[in-house]
């Protein structure tokens, strides 16, 4: 297993830079997410670390080995697509023999370490089956079994779970989270879903027009946000005003809501119902907009009604 290093990595396509003067490190087993909205870059650092493309300038290390200008094969990487990029015409056993015998890894050794790598996702027995004669949600496991079968250095993970419906793709985000756990594998993830960042990550690294705005445990940047961008892009932001003329941000789960008389009086506008919790967003008597999450306890303020909203100082942060 190794570490990733990145000093000052640019690409640039004429004069746009898709990834401008960033710096990371991840340290071994580490498992980070590149997380930004479409067009942040968050794919061109991906396609960068694992030899795909090549830096404008900067350096790349993985393992404390500069490998900016070698190949992806030099590089020792497993890498995941939201395609899956599975050969239909091969079974699933012979899918994930295939990068074994790129590494000249065959006979009863690459037997035994096919199948056992199918054994760690859960697809025992499938062996002979076509891609096409499984599930989504089967496939991506395949694909994920051939990207860790030769024990990569490093497993990047463009979009994993991205074609799935929701709830296959929080179960295996869970199986995802258990086999980086087991396997120790340091690992990349990009993806723009800020729940599977929150959920998955050691720590996040959100990306805006190819530069880095925050590198944070995930509770440090949905709470402490490094800026107005970060606050807004995770997750839902309300921005108040601080003493000092600056602006502060609280999230919705840090706002209090009572009955009306007992701080900041709001109208409630409407009530989203997401099972365990309640949405609210609210006016307040100045006009300004004020989003709650509440857990639902059975009942809900309905539009129109009037409430108090109050929050501590301490739930605010700065934000520029």
């Amino acid at each position: 297993m190794s570490d990733i290093r990145l000093e000052g990595v640019t690409k640039r396509y004429g004069t746009f830079a898709a990834a401008d003067q960033v710096d990371l490190s991840v340290t071994q087993g580490e498992f980070v997410t590149i997380l930004g909205p479409s067009g942040s870059g968050k794919t061109t650092l991906l396609s960068l670390i694992a030899g795909l493309n090549r830096p404008t300038s900067g350096r790349i290390f993985i393992g404390g080995r500069d490998v900016t200008n070698a190949t992806a094969q030099e590089r020792n990487i497993g890498l995941v697509f939201q395609s899956y990029a599975l050969f239909p015409h091969m079974s699933v056993l012979e899918n994930v023999l295939f990068p074994l015998g790129v590494r000249k890894i065959g006979g009863a050794e690459a037997d035994k370490l096919a199948r056992d790598a199918l054994k760690l996702v859960r697809l025992d027995g499938l062996e002979a089956r076509r891609p096409s004669q499984l599930s989504g949600g089967q496939q991506q496991r395949v694909a994920l079994a051939r990207a860790v079968v030769f024990k990569p250095d490093i497993l990047l993970l463009d979009e994993p779970l991205g074609a799935l419906d929701r709830k296959l793709r929080e179960e295996l985000q869970v199986e995802l989270k258990q086999l980086q756990r087991t396997l120790g594998v340091t690992t990349l993830l990009v993806t723009h879903d800020q729940e599977e960042a929150l959920s998955l990550s050691d720590r996040i690294m959100v990306l805006d027009k190819g530069r880095t705005q925050q590198v944070a445990a995930p509770t440090e940047a949905y709470l402490r946000p490094a800026n107005r961008f970060v606050a807004e892009f995770l997750g839902i932001a309300n921005f108040v005003d601080l003493p000092d003329g600056r602006q502060g941000v609280v999230r919705p789960e840090r706002v209090r809501l009572a009955g009306e008389g007992q701080g900041k009086a709001a109208r409630v506008i409407e009530a989203i119902y997401l099972g365990q919790m309640v949405r609210y967003h609210l006016a307040l008597d100045d006009n300004r907009s004020v989003v709650v999450a509440v857990p639902f306890l059975g009942t809900a303020h309905a539009p129109g009604e009037r409430v108090s909203v109050s929050w501590e100082s301490a739930d605010v942060w700065p934000v520029t």
